[in-house]
């Protein structure tokens, strides 16, 4: 990405030595997200530091205290003729939370940071929505390729990770950080401690998941841990965390086995939510269990597609007199 005309400004916003990462704002403000969310804003502060300083600097060797508002609506102004609006609008919001982030260290004075992040607003024209619901067929399909006369015990686990995903609709990250003592087998509750954006909750497990959790346990054993492990050849179960990476490629895997269409695990969640909505559950109460900030979130996971819309309407009645009797 080319950078912009700031030549002779690129030294002048480079760190002159290290700094503590409690007194870096880039450092602090990518501390506080989670972990999947870090490597994406790590990657789109760099793209902008790179920018500004012709190559030389990173987001962790960029002084972003330097920075004014001739920085930031260049930045703008080169970013929306290179990204999507929906991109440039992620990349200007992890921007101006590391100007947050040096305002509440006081590295930048309240007019400097005022400024900076004064800028035109980015309307992002509607679009498609991302990702897809799968239908009962293509769930049943994903269950019967692993759950076989012969089930091995990586069968079961994968069995035990879709119904998890399915079951209590959680993101990937949250579902390999889960240990034994998250779970409840008596009530089907998951505490997910750790959250997007480190926060807290706790959703429930359907009967039928109950179930494939309660069967892969019988194999994992009760050792506290992850809850769900590895499985290396011979069936031989490791006693240790999987990764998000992983359990990416065993939905992949999984999905050309049952010659199901092309899905993430993040569309289990969609499937989650629109599910739960079909069946008449208020968003709120969908809000909680997903672990979504808003209810405007939480309806942008609704798949159900055109056809809810149509059966809406069918319920309006429009009013005539020409039954009525003539007076």
């Amino acid at each position: 990405m080319p950078a912009l005309d700031f030549k002779q400004e690129a030294s002048e916003l480079k760190l002159t030595a290290p700094v503590p990462s409690t007194r870096q704002p880039a450092a602090v403000y990518l501390a506080g997200l989670s972990e999947g969310s870090q490597a994406t804003m790590h990657h789109a502060l760099d793209a902008i530091a790179s920018l500004l300083t012709n190559g030389e600097c990173d987001a962790l060797t960029l002084d972003w205290s330097l920075l004014r508002y001739q920085h930031t609506a260049a930045v703008r102004s080169a970013l929306m003729s290179r990204y999507t609006p929906s991109t440039t609008k992620k990349m200007l919001c992890a921007l101006r939370r590391v100007l947050q982030e040096a305002r509440k260290l006081r590295l930048i004075s309240l007019e400097d940071y005022t400024t900076a992040i004064d800028l035109p607003r980015i309307d992002t024209p509607p679009q498609k929505l991302r990702g897809r619901a799968l239908s009962e067929s293509e769930l049943a399909a994903l269950v019967d390729v692993c759950q076989t006369e012969c089930s091995r015990p990586i069968d079961i686990r994968d069995l035990a990770l879709i119904a998890i995903l399915r079951g209590g609709g959680v993101r990937r990250t949250e579902a390999v950080n889960l240990e034994l003592r998250d779970f409840n087998p008596n009530t089907g509750a998951l505490e997910i401690r750790e959250g997007k954006r480190k926060s807290y909750r706790t959703v429930y497990l359907p009967t039928a998941a109950l179930s494939l959790v309660s069967e892969w346990l019988a194999i994992r054993g009760r050792s506290p841990g992850p809850l769900l492990c590895p499985v290396r050849k011979g069936g031989f179960i490791e006693l240790r965390p999987m990764t998000a990476d992983a359990v990416l490629k065993i939905v992949r895997r999984r999905g050309k086995q049952a010659c199901v269409d092309e899905f993430s695990p993040h569309d289990f969640r969609r499937t989650f939510c629109s599910d739960l909505l079909d069946a008449g559950t208020d968003i709120v109460t969908v809000q909680k269990l997903a672990g979504h900030a808003s209810p405007v979130t939480t309806a942008k996971y609704d798949r159900r597609g055109e056809e809810v819309k149509r059966l809406a309407v069918e319920r309006l009645s429009i009013p005539s007199s020409k039954h009525r009797s003539a007076k």
